[in-house]
């Protein structure tokens, strides 16, 4: 397992962050909270660019890439905040997809032709046990009825993949959204485009039929999906830091800059080791996905977890460091606070992961 990204690897991130700090500035980012904005152009830029097929096989009309490539990408839309369904779509929807062996969905997905996301929480909860919703044959089709909360991108989707129970097994369904309805959650941050999605004998198409395959693949993408968030919460914190690393060093107080401060810069020191550390392990569990790893199903929860703690950290320090000015409306920091937190409740807070190690490493039962 070689921990080092590549030569190809750096310059795809170099590459993706040009582009978004040219496509996704402050300003259109602000423009979303502001309510005068969409992401619309930026999703349309970023199919172009073929982001969405990062991770797909060759064969199946992708660009071949691995996971590892997804979290250099997912780590990128943090640090720039970026709002739109992309991470939801590379980590969740695309992914399920394919694994499914939906060419056309997976066809449309691709080129940015459809809009897709997972409706798998329930009641606030990232797991199989919470899923009550359920799937009901219809003729030679079937209907699924329940409840989703804070699906991913449901804002903007236009077709859920649905994770229903068919008496005690799990399937896939993929729900169109004019068969649902779709209630948008602007909490915190809009650029995620959250949404709670009710479904009442919704016509639904099999995706994945219910049964330990099906369980499977869902135990897998709920994997990816919880490292890529897990690497977008630290993107964000990257951006953070420097962002209140560049004010420390301008921003002056008894005629000195406050950068020069020796408490200020244990401070620093500590929060670049949050972030670096939060970064290696993300890293790792994001090898450990692409490599079908032993350690994976630890690593993942590991990963959340820290990513976590760091955005608690960062979040406190970097909005403290910034003083009075940090909590104004004016000021860019906001999203990156609020993208943030976000992150960390998403794909299960950094409590549910350590429950779900410790549960894992025989330690204790899962809450």
């Amino acid at each position: 397992m070689d921990l080092e990204l590549s030569d190809d690897q750096f310059e795809l991130r170099d590459n993706i962050r040009s582009v978004l700090e040219g496509a996704c500035p402050p300003s259109l980012v602000r423009s979303i909270y502001d309510g005068e904005g969409t992401s619309a152009d930026l999703w349309k830029q970023m199919a172009e660019l073929y982001w969405p097929a990062l991770g797909v096989a060759e064969d199946a009309g992708g660009l071949g890439m691995g996971f590892v490539e997804v979290a250099l990408l997912a780590e990128e839309l943090g640090r720039a905040a970026a709002p739109g369904p992309l991470l939801a779509m590379v980590s969740q929807f695309i992914p399920l997809v394919e694994t499914a062996g939906a060419s056309e969905v997976l066809a449309a997905a691709v080129a940015g032709e459809t809009i897709g996301a997972l409706a798998y929480a329930e009641q606030g909860r990232w797991e199989p046990t919470a899923v009550t919703t359920t799937a009901t044959r219809a003729g030679d089709g079937w209907t699924v009825t329940g409840a989703k909360d804070a699906v991913l991108a449901g804002a903007t989707a236009e077709v859920f993949a649905v994770v229903a129970r068919d008496g005690d097994q799990l399937g896939v369904f993929l729900v169109e959204r004019g068969a649902c309805s779709v209630t948008t959650k602007t909490l915190l941050d809009p650029g995620l485009e959250l949404a709670d999605v009710e479904f009442a004998d919704s016509a639904a198409v099999v995706l994945l039929a219910p049964g330990p395959e099906a369980v499977a693949a869902i135990e897998a993408v709920t994997q990816q999906a919880s490292v890529a968030m897990a690497l977008h919460v630290i993107g964000t914190c990257r951006k953070i830091f420097e962002d209140t690393l560049e004010y420390a060093k301008v921003r002056e107080q008894y005629d000195r800059v406050i950068g020069s401060f020796q408490a200020l810069k244990h401070r620093f020191a500590e929060l670049y080791l949050a972030v670096e550390r939060a970064n290696a392990v993300g890293y790792y569990a994001a090898l450990a996905i692409e490599e079908d790893a032993d350690s994976k199903d630890e690593a993942v929860h590991v990963a959340k977890a820290a990513a976590g703690d760091c955005q608690r950290l960062l979040a406190e320090d970097g909005l403290q460091l910034h003083g009075g000015i940090g909590y104004t409306w004016e000021n860019d920091l906001h999203f990156l606070l609020k993208r943030a937190k976000s992150g960390d409740a998403l794909c299960g807070s950094r409590a549910f992961h350590r429950a779900r190690l410790a549960a894992l490493l025989g330690l204790g039962e899962a809450a």
